[in-house]
């Protein structure tokens, strides 16, 4: 008689059980879409059209910089039930240092609202021959409707929007490499860490702000919060969640979030610059998002042309609504104050308008912007790690000795950097 065989199905307590684990992913996506916003577009084209594969270690060393930074940000939303800046906020006792930081902090938004709106605005141009100044205020007005969603509907139908978006940018970033492969040898000699000159050593910090952006810091943790609500810490430093699911549970979903996140942003990112390495050098007018346009449309074909400009205003539309969130939520956390979210749109888009409107290069404003957002990291970065190192804040749940080691680390490379491209710009070099 033939031998009888067991298959084993997985139970349905197994299938809901991972149902409830992939409802919990999600704050990550929509912060990581701040990762792939369009100063990440024109930084990682630049840096491929202008030096090669010489920069692909600076992606990678981001892109884990960035999975630790990140999930600090979440763990500190979904253990305290309070974002970042509500916590620096209550730390910052003297109205002056109060209002010091929130104006950097505040700065570190505008300049990722520049980077957002004039990338959606070159999109448009792109696509549809929109004029620039029309296309920020066409950018601008859809990320007030992303955020209505956001403020009618709750966390969930806003990070569905959000993570469509990003499926867009992902398909729309990537699609050039499938006809372009890069050149496997030259891309492995890239993760030799090196620079050639200063105009490298700005790429890499444009790359750095790109890519571990002070913004999302801030926003995480407030979008974990909204998401898993409060859970306060006793004064004996042990929290208690007030929701139903534990939070050793949550974190380790969080784990997950950040990791898938941190996935798809870091393989869009190294997909742009392999991209601009493997098509764009030697080609003239790749210094510009158009001319990179152009260039990846005569050589790859008008499909992937349109690809890419359909992935330059999926970023913009969606990264402006994060930008504009974070920005919301570091007014509120650091000065008490929440003004009518239109209002706030309509202010913040002020500088990106101008510049359109004043004809400045948008590639050059878009990678300044990037280098801006570096300087914003430190202050945002240093806080995030000695809270997180606190028992007095997370009680069990507060960093291992080498978690909070490891953000040290990152936190000293970035000041590192940042010092040496200031005395590169200062001295003219």
């Amino acid at each position: 008689m033939p031998k009888s065989t067991v298959t084993f199905a997985p139970s349905r307590a197994d299938a809901a059980a991972s149902a409830r684990g992939a409802a919990l992913l999600g704050p990550a996506l929509v912060a990581g879409v701040a990762y792939v916003d369009p100063g990440n577009v024109a930084s990682n084209m630049t840096a491929g059209a202008g030096y090669g594969y010489l920069l692909v270690w600076v992606v990678i060393v981001a892109n884990v910089i960035a999975w630790l930074v990140q999930y600090l940000s979440a763990k500190l939303g979904v253990v305290t039930g309070r974002s970042l800046p509500e916590l620096i906020g209550d730390r910052l006792q003297h109205r002056f240092a109060r209002r010091a930081y929130w104006l950097q902090a505040e700065l570190v938004a505008m300049a990722t609202d520049i980077a957002e709106v004039i990338g959606g605005a070159v999109a448009l141009q792109l696509l549809f021959g929109i004029p620039l100044l029309l296309g920020g205020l066409i950018t601008g007005a859809v990320s007030m409707a992303l955020l209505a969603v956001q403020g009618r509907r709750g966390a969930r139908p806003f990070e569905f929007v959000v993570i469509g978006l990003l499926a867009v940018v992902t398909i729309g970033f990537l699609a050039g490499l499938l006809v372009a492969p890069p050149d496997p040898s030259a891309a492995l000699g890239g993760l030799m860490p090196r620079f050639t000159d200063s105009g490298s050593v700005l790429l890499a910090a444009s790359i750095l702000g790109a890519t571990i952006m002070p913004h999302a810091i801030y926003a995480h943790s407030a979008l974990a919060r909204d998401r898993f609500g409060s859970a306060p810490v006793h004064p004996g430093g042990d929290p208690e969640p007030t929701t139903r699911t534990p939070i050793a549970r949550l974190l380790t979903a969080t784990r997950w979030d950040v990791t898938l996140a941190m996935v798809v942003a870091g393989a869009v990112n190294l997909g742009m610059l392999l991209l601009a390495a493997a098509t764009l050098p030697g080609v003239d007018g790749t210094d510009s998002l158009e001319g990179a346009h152009a260039a990846i449309s005569a050589q790859l074909g008008p499909l992937i042309g349109t690809l890419f400009a359909v992935g330059l205003l999926a970023s913009g539309l969606a990264s402006t609504a994060v930008g504009a969130y974070a920005g919301a939520e570091i007014m509120h956390g650091l000065l008490r104050i929440r003004i009518a979210m239109p209002v706030r749109r309509l202010i913040t888009l002020i500088p990106a308008l101008l510049i359109l409107g004043l004809g400045v290069d948008p590639t050059f404003a878009l990678v300044l912007s990037q280098v801006a957002l570096s300087f914003g990291i430190p202050f945002a970065l240093i806080p995030l790690v000695a809270l997180t190192a606190r028992q007095r804040t997370l009680g069990r749940y507060a960093n291992r000795p080498w978690t909070t080691i490891a953000g040290i680390i990152a936190a000293a490379l970035l000041i590192a950097l940042n010092a040496v491209l200031l005395w590169l710009l200062l001295s003219g070099s």
